[in-house]
């Protein structure tokens, strides 16, 4: 209720380009609802602005199970109108500036001199939570310095938090610290009633093309209701004796629900009417780019409707087991090379590690704030920052976002990457030094839970290559999985080239690597990633007993083909091994003896 002159504003005087009747359409403006707990808001300007998926029942079925409007707005249970999955705070602002960074660089690489094919801003809505929340101090200091100039956020300042008025706990000057990270910003003093302000302070946020913005808003939480500013109105319903009075209050008829005024409903439907023309001139622009510029405007084309290159897995490295040892880390460092000169849709970089973790695309220069046609992004010291905007990168489409840490610190980003499997994003996570053999740093750097912990996350693939083929193998796995995140374990210290592994075995999760004689082992040893070339030493020594060793690389993938009835000789090989053994795990390495 606090921000509807805001939103009111926002989708109806235009600022934003939509089109309800294609939520998709690439070149849309983006909105993020940071403060996701006021998603009701949205839902309603998704209907009012003509959003078929948001109709009156579904309105009806706000925070019901199965609904489309849940009590925190979900991407992936729609086809559009709500681009990123928002409820822990400072996600959707973090994830905004992901978005802005994928504006930038397309349009530095795709426009041309009187095509700006690629041209959207990024509206993001947050309250005083965000902006408590550590994660956008990561997002907003890199914001700031990259210049996102197509980035505006409208900050709800009610001074209300679930505990009571702000001034417990949130006392800081907020424009302040955002001048500091080098956005432009600005203070709307009446956000209830003065709607020109607000108008005016969008107006000049537009115009502002070097900094990202910040508009401090002045609001009073439940505007209207008898208990507006205070905390009372942020989580509960106002009860039907309040609700009949705010509507009173605004000229509404008290006795009647889920009603819209024929003038309302007459406004929104011609905002519907004129945003049509965005679409369509845009596909006007376009079909006259693909005349001047075929070649950029066929890849385009492409990497919008997520499609790979013919042939991209050709330039995946293979190896014998003569090669010379390499952590998979520096296997990975070539597979990151080689992908992306054929791959331009690959964009990210490390947290300030690139001297360790090899994930720096050398074919391509920096995205700075001076030249954001490059695809390499300096994230610095920000795990969980940098995490959330690949998210955002993720979501604009077109690109296939791909961050890098040590694993150990992968615990810093959990709550990105568990929003990553949640709203279907394809990022690639690279995470390196994933054992105890990481060199002098200690028990701090030493990852002794974060396997288990990355495993327990549904919809996540894990892989742990142990040499150079199942290395392009996890490459390939996680850039084919573009609706399903990927963490790719990569080892410090150096590792054979093991004699059996293969790119098309990580993709069974679990394949045979050697075996017994006869096809009839006594002991199956199988093992995951730098534990492998272990198992394969032990079974050499065992020379009375019949062995087989199998790789592990990703026990997701492996379950996931066991569960797959299509390759029922396959199903039929492993259901032997899950219900005729006994499992014993130690660290990484499985030892699975015969019960006959």
């Amino acid at each position: 209720m606090g921000m509807a002159p805001i939103a009111h504003t926002l989708w109806t005087k235009g600022f934003m380009k939509y089109s309800p009747a294609n939520p998709k359409w690439f070149n849309r403006d983006r909105f993020v609802l940071s403060n996701g707990h006021a998603c009701a808001l949205q839902y309603v300007m998704l209907h009012l602005t003509g959003y078929e998926e948001f109709s009156m029942d579904e309105l009806k079925r706000f925070r019901q199970i199965g609904s489309k409007t849940p009590g925190h707005p979900e991407n992936i249970l729609v086809n559009g109108g709500i681009e990123v999955s928002t409820g822990p705070l400072g996600q959707g602002l973090s994830n905004a500036v992901g978005l802005a960074i994928a504006e930038a660089q397309l349009a530095a690489t795709y426009n041309k001199e009187g095509f700006p094919i690629i041209d959207n801003h990024t509206f993001v809505f947050c309250g005083d939570g965000c902006l408590q929340e550590g994660i956008t101090s990561e997002a907003s200091s890199l914001a700031g310095h990259l210049g996102l100039g197509k980035l505006i956020v409208l900050y709800d300042d009610n001074h209300v938090t679930i505990d009571g008025n702000t001034n417990l706990s949130f006392t800081e000057d907020v424009c302040k610290r955002y001048e500091a990270y080098g956005w432009h910003t600005q203070v709307v003093a009446d956000g209830d009633h003065d709607f020109k302000a607000i108008f005016d302070a969008v107006d000049a946020a537009k115009k502002v093309t070097d900094k990202p913005s910040l508009i401090k808003v002045r609001t009073t939480i439940g505007f209207g209701s008898v208990h507006a500013g205070t905390g009372k109105v942020h989580g509960s319903p106002l009860g039907n004796d309040d609700i009949s009075k705010v509507k009173k209050l605004f000229g509404f008829d008290a006795d009647k629900s889920f009603y819209i005024p024929e003038d309302v409903a007459a406004y929104y439907g011609q905002i519907k009417e004129n945003n049509k023309k965005f679409e369509s001139e845009w596909n006007a622009l376009f079909d006259k780019y693909t005349t001047s510029y075929p070649e950029l405007a066929a890849e385009l084309k492409r990497r919008i409707a997520g499609k790979l290159p013919e042939d991209w897995k050709k330039v995946l490295p293979v190896y014998k087991p003569t090669d010379p040892e390499k952590a998979t880390r520096q296997f990975s460092q070539t597979v990151i090379q080689n992908l992306s000169k054929v791959l331009p849709d690959m964009i990210g970089g490390s947290a300030d590690l690139n001297p360790s973790t090899f994930t720096y695309m050398d074919c391509s220069k920096d995205f700075q704030k001076d030249s954001h046609e490059g695809r390499n992004i300096r994230f610095g010291v920000r795990e969980h920052g940098m995490a959330a905007i690949c998210n955002g990168i993720a979501a604009y489409g077109a690109c296939i976002a791909y961050c890098s840490t040590f694993m150990n610190f992968i615990g810093y980003a959990m709550g990105a990457v568990r929003l990553s499997a949640i709203s279907d994003f394809g990022v690639i996570y690279v995470m390196t030094h994933d054992s105890i053999a990481l060199g002098e740093d200690g028990p701090t750097h030493q990852p002794i839970n974060s396997l288990m912990m990355i495993r327990a996350m549904p919809h996540i693939i894990l892989l742990r290559p142990a040499d150079g083929n199942e290395t392009s193998g996890a490459y390939a796995v996680a850039i084919e999985h573009r609706h399903r995140p990927s963490v790719l374990s990569l080892s410090r210290q150096n590792l054979p080239n093991i004699n059996g592994t293969s790119i098309e075995g990580v993709y069974r999760g679990a394949y045979i690597i050697s075996d017994a004689s006869d096809g009839k082992p006594q002991i199956t040893i199988a093992a995951t990633g730098s534990e492998l070339h272990l198992a394969v030493g032990a079974a050499a020594k065992l020379k009375d007993v019949k062995v087989r060793v199998v790789s592990m690389p990703s026990w997701e993938l492996f379950q996931s083909n066991l569960l797959n009835i299509k390759n029922q000789c396959f199903l039929k090989e492993y259901q032997y091994w899950v219900w005729k053994q006994v499992l014993f795990l130690v660290g990484e390495s499985m030892l699975m003896l015969l019960l006959e």
